[in-house]
């Protein structure tokens, strides 16, 4: 009959099994002893094996945020460039040149002469030449062919020309906007541009060079202008 585990187990212990057991608990005892030993003498010894650690930092759930304090912006003035000092003009060339430029103060009848036709730019007058009505821009005073002409003020001659209508033609600046013009002269007037005149100086003689007024018995045609707008002369000329 097979004899059961525990009876078999008793048998080994109460046998050579006791010894064995003895044997491997003093053999546990020693090696534990050896190795507390070891370490006591040698306490700088490292213990192999590296230990990771991992550190999570915890946020509280009603902490105050740190506030950054408020910048409060400067306003820079820009820089202003340094403006360049101009250099100085003189004017005393612009001032002598006004000064030889005369303005006339009074006017005189460029020629003694009836007035056959007058000055009429809002109501028309009859034209023996062209036989129609229009406007007359100026004054038709009678002369004969040959008579003296004057300027009628002070002044400078800006232009002696050829008008297709009113034949040879001379225009004087008498300053402030006002000029006279001499038509009908004889071909060959005494002035050219850019001369100085005044009151009273022959600038030619009546000629017969309007062909637009070649109806009209002998005459000088005289007229004035402000700002270059035709103008009666019978406001500057005297009575």
């Amino acid at each position: 009959m097979k004899q059961p585990f525990k009876d078999r187990a008793s048998d080994f212990f109460a046998g050579k099994g006791f010894y064995i057991v003895l044997f491997l608990c003093v053999a546990a005892i020693g090696i534990s002893g050896y190795y507390l030993l070891n370490t006591l003498q040698d306490p700088d010894q490292t213990v192999s094996g590296a230990i990771q650690v991992t550190v999570t930092p915890t946020v509280p759930e009603h902490s105050t945020p740190v506030s950054s304090p408020a910048v409060t912006p400067v306003a820079v003035k820009p820089t202003q460039p340094v403006a360049a000092t101009p250099r100085p003009t003189t004017s005393t060339a612009p001032a002598a040149a006004a000064a030889e430029e005369p303005v006339a103060e009074y006017f005189v009848w460029p020629l003694q002469g009836e007035v056959l036709r007058g000055h009429s730019v809002e109501t028309l007058s009859y034209d023996p030449t062209m036989g129609d009505w229009r406007t007359h821009e100026g004054l038709d005073l009678v002369a004969q062919t040959g008579a003296v002409v004057m300027a009628a003020g002070d002044g400078t001659v800006l232009s002696v020309y050829e008008d297709d209508l009113m034949g040879t033609t001379v225009t004087i600046d008498h300053g402030d906007g006002v000029a006279s013009v001499y038509s009908n002269l004889a071909a060959q007037p005494t002035v050219e541009a850019g001369q100085t005149v005044r009151a009273g100086d022959t600038i030619g003689s009546v000629g017969e060079t309007a062909l637009a007024e070649s109806a009209l018995p002998s005459h000088l045609h005289f007229s004035m202008k402000l700002d270059g707008a035709p103008v009666d002369p019978l406001e500057y000329l005297p009575e």
